[in-house]
């Protein structure tokens, strides 16, 4: 079971790359006049502008066979692309007498609508199925499934066609459990070895392909293998006009979180320049876990990435 000392989650904080969000307030305008270092993008946001780098986090507390507690930083950054579409959410509730602990990143495609509305939806949706305690898998596929249907019937007056990943991490009693709609990513940490909890639902992986084709559908080649021509991602949430090709079905695993030190959730912002391994390694000796979440994405920054990059971090100390 998780307790939860601090269920608001914390105000979002104005920060530079490698500063302390109190330390960068402070210091903006002395920096301003301050090349930044070649090697390391100046990263900073404006509390004004949703759309630059943004970080929070929050500390709670496991109960159970072990006792012990987690904590969570999460990071947004708008990166090279000209709208942002990622959207995140962390969420700590109760559910029928049991603490559950909510992390997700839904990275939009099309516009943002979509991701906007699985942030303010699909664990609002999660929690209050009837059976999510008991049959949890089962919540999870159903929820999905809810979820989609409701969007795809608030967006029929809408020509233009959007859609949304989803990686989520539900953590209940000693378990945590992982749910993955696209090529968003959960990965694990086990004694310093990455650990991936979802594997990226690509139209050239081949059972997906399979699937597509047998539901009457088609996957070309067009700078990469696309669904239709048109979409990078087999399953993702939206995209109204590639039904029943493109699905919204979960792929769930489930872990004991005795064992492991920290999870990842991110955007493919993140995983297109780091892999799973190099994400660890950058996580591991860093404790502090909104730190961690912002060295992620200074360090996809860095290395080029072109896209939105969102990246949640769950911290696990068990005693």
């Amino acid at each position: 079971m998780i307790s939860n000392t601090d269920p608001a989650e914390p105000a979002t904080a104005a920060i530079g790359a490698g500063v302390g969000a109190t330390e960068a307030k402070s210091s903006a305008s002395s920096n301003e006049d301050k090349p930044a270092p070649p090697a390391t993008p100046n990263i900073v946001m404006s509390s004004r502008d949703h759309d630059s780098l943004f970080s929070g986090g929050g500390i709670s507390f496991l109960s159970g066979g072990r006792n012990g507690r987690f904590s969570y930083g999460y990071s947004s950054f708008k990166g090279k692309r000209s709208s942002m579409e990622d959207f995140f959410e962390t969420r700590i509730s109760e559910v029928d007498g049991q603490m559950v602990a909510f992390f997700g990143v839904f990275d939009g495609h099309g516009g943002s609508r979509t991701a906007e509305y699985l942030k303010n939806n699909l664990f609002k949706n999660l929690s209050s199925h009837p059976d999510f305690i008991k049959d949890t898998k089962t919540a999870i596929v159903e929820a999905f499934k809810q979820t989609d249907v409701d969007y795809l019937n608030e967006e029929k007056g809408h020509h233009r066609d959007a859609g949304s990943t989803a990686s989520t991490a539900v953590l209940l009693g000693e378990r945590i459990l992982v749910a993955n709609v696209g090529d968003s990513r959960v990965v694990a940490c086990r004694a310093g070895s990455a650990v991936p909890l979802s594997i990226d639902h690509k139209p050239d992986r081949s059972d997906e392909r399979q699937r597509i084709e047998q539901a009457g559908g088609f996957i070309i080649w067009a700078g990469t293998w696309r669904v239709g021509g048109v979409l990078a991602v087999s399953r993702a949430f939206g995209d109204k006009l590639l039904k029943p090709y493109v699905v919204a079905d979960p792929e769930i695993q489930e872990e004991e979180i005795d064992g492991v030190d920290f999870i990842i959730i991110a955007s493919d912002g993140l995983w297109n320049v780091i892999s799973n391994q190099e994400a660890v390694s950058i996580v591991q000796n860093i404790t502090d876990a909104e730190v961690a979440s912002r060295e992620l994405i200074k360090e996809a920054y860095a290395r080029g990435s072109s896209d939105n990059i969102t990246c949640v971090v769950v911290r696990f100390d068990l005693s």
